[in-house]
């Protein structure tokens, strides 16, 4: 009985948490060696199948998602002027808490200091990739064809298409009913397929967390330590301080029930380490837990997951720090001032590029006079400190939807203070057999009267 009234955010907790142990378990012991039955059948066998369909299953989702709630939520607004206010307000927003967060690791890392007499080597070569310009950025916000966009997963357009295809029908009036009712069944229809997949969040976890803890070499850790425990410092004072900060300045709400109930999320994006793929989790806790108005949600939420950089921004301020130290490289605050203007023009200009915080990082390097091959130092635990960073990115893209829905009137605080709303259960990803049979007797009628 008691395993049946687990919810399933304890059930993702509780797979986070073993899979960290069974990954440390098989780390310590060494057992996953390449060519060996550990390593090829479990880590990169089992681990690694169960894992990626899963990331899989939530990228499925996505642009289906986003297009259907998205242009629901256009539809839902119905003023294209209030619309254009929740645009701006996000935009502003997301650009503060990012300038906000490297200003704070800069200033943590600086004050520990970090790097200072390090002797660091490495073999890993870095090469980096060079960034778009922010013109080509912004051209590239208007697809030339909406399917390639959707195929590629490009989110900016995807978002662009379907508040132009918003505003279109809501100029159709009336007689577009039978498509607002067929898009808002659609946006039901993936909801549903969410719920779905999330049932199987638990045991996806499980694997992803245990293979890349199992992976990642626990001697990188001891020799970086400095860089890893000021960065993991300056991400949690992000999350617990600037952005609970601002949760309470701009709403008053309670941040202990927002973060109860960002939980499962946050461990989505822990184990996935991608905010695009932990879309369907969001925008689900977002507006069922949260009490978010989807007109509002349907966009705070894909656009954070594309140019909201609060993560990366404090892993780029820290990991400047750090390796100007071990370099001697005294950068100075017009450097550091640099750094921090840098990050937040380059999280626009890089918005939805693959790779994205290795490429801003070696903007900042390159324009601060930093060696970029330094950035090799730090590769070894970055896929361990991007699960992290990813979890408070989405943290971030959830204060902002709340804060733009209260100011907006789009807010339900009901839904919020309950700390069951939204839970979901066993009966939400149950058929219900009198709808069924409801659902076949209608087909049955449309067969019937061709």
């Amino acid at each position: 009985m008691q395993r049946e009234k687990m919810t399933l955010t304890t059930k993702v907790v509780l797979g986070m948490v073993l899979g960290i142990i069974t990954g440390l378990v098989i780390n310590y012991t060494g057992v996953n060696t390449p060519e060996s039955f550990v390593g090829d059948y479990v880590v990169g066998g089992l681990f690694h199948i169960i894992g990626t369909m899963f990331i899989t299953a939530l990228k499925m989702l996505v642009v289906p998602l986003v297009l259907f709630s998205l242009i629901t939520g256009v539809l839902g607004i119905g003023d294209i002027s209030a619309l254009g206010k929740v645009g701006a307000k996000s935009f502003a927003l997301y650009l503060l808490t990012t300038a906000i967060a490297i200003a704070v690791a800069i200033t943590i890392a600086v004050v520990s200091g970090i790097g200072e007499g390090a002797n660091l080597t490495t073999s890993a070569v870095f090469t980096a990739k060079e960034a778009p310009p922010l013109s080509a950025v912004l051209i590239d916000i208007i697809p030339s064809n909406i399917i390639d966009a959707m195929a590629e997963g490009k989110m900016l357009q995807i978002i662009f298409f379907s508040i132009l295809l918003g505003i279109s029908i809501l100029m159709v009036g009336k007689k577009a009913a039978p498509i607002v009712s067929g898009i808002e069944i659609m946006n039901e229809v993936m909801m549903n397929m969410v719920n779905i997949i999330m049932a199987v969040a638990p045991y996806a976890v499980f694997a992803l967390i245990a293979k890349a803890i199992s992976n990642l070499g626990l001697y990188l850790l001891v020799n970086l330590a400095g860089y890893v425990i000021v960065l993991i410092i300056a991400l949690l004072a992000h999350l617990y301080g600037t952005l609970m900060g601002l949760l309470k300045l701009f709403t008053g709400l309670s941040p202990m029930m927002f973060l109860k109930k960002m939980r499962s999320v946050q461990v989505f994006a822990f184990s996935t380490s991608s905010s695009n793929a932990t879309i369907p989790v969001t925008l689900r806790s977002v507006t069922d837990r949260l009490g978010v108005n989807n007109s509002v949600a349907s966009f705070t939420v894909p656009f954070g997951a594309t140019i909201n950089m609060d993560g990366t921004a404090i892993m780029q301020g820290v990991a400047t720090v750090f390796i100007a130290n071990a370099y001697g490289v005294d950068l100075g605050i017009t450097g550091y001032l640099t750094v921090i203007m840098m990050s937040v023009l380059a999280s626009i200009g890089t918005a939805g590029v693959p790779g994205v915080g290795l490429i801003m990082l070696s903007m900042v390097f390159t324009q601060v006079g930093l060696p970029v091959e330094g950035i090799g130092l730090i590769l070894g635990v970055d896929r361990l400190l991007d699960m992290i960073r990813t979890a408070v990115n989405v943290s971030g893209d959830a204060t902002v939807s709340v804060i733009v829905a209260k100011s907006e009137g789009k807010f339900d605080a009901e839904v919020y203070a309950d700390p069951d709303a939204g839970v979901l259960t066993e009966a939400d990803i149950h058929i219900d057999e009198q709808v069924e049979q409801e659902l076949a007797e209608v087909i049955e009628k449309l067969h019937d009267s061709k």
